[in-house]
Formats: C-alpha cells, sequence, structure tokens
C-alpha cells in the first residue's frame, strides 16, 4: 500500500464529512480498463487521484494507449 493511502485517514470527502478509505477501483481511460487502490469515500464512493498518480503513472498509460 502506497504512502498516500496509508494517510487515507487524513483525507476528508468535502460532500460527506468523512474519513476517505483506500479501496480497489476500476478506471476507464480510451476503452481500456485497469484496477488501481485509490482513497475513496466511503459514503458517496468520490474517487480522490492525487497529482502524482494523475502526473504521473496515469499520464504513462495515456501516452502508450495513444501511441498504440
Amino acid at each position: 500500500m502506497s504512502d498516500e493511502l496509508k494517510d487515507a485517514e487524513a483525507w476528508v470527502c468535502a460532500h460527506c464529512n468523512v474519513a476517505l478509505v483506500a479501496k480497489t477501483v476500476r478506471l476507464n481511460y480510451l476503452n481500456k480498463d485497469f484496477e488501481h487502490e485509490l482513497m475513496c469515500c466511503p459514503q458517496c464512493g468520490q474517487v480522490f487521484i492525487d497529482e502524482s498518480l494523475a502526473l504521473g503513472k496515469m499520464f504513462e498509460v495515456e501516452r502508450s494507449l495513444e501511441d498504440k
């Protein structure tokens, strides 16, 4: 589990005001599905994607998919 997910209790859903929990979620991009463990609100299901994931791994996946 990543350090960001270990600190999930530090993050709170702005809508529900409850602590986020680590959960494996299915993501879809350019008709490709993949799973990743992310912080989510246990009530409304809103997923938090941190900057390092959005600009790192997801950017790499985007580039590799667009190159194909």
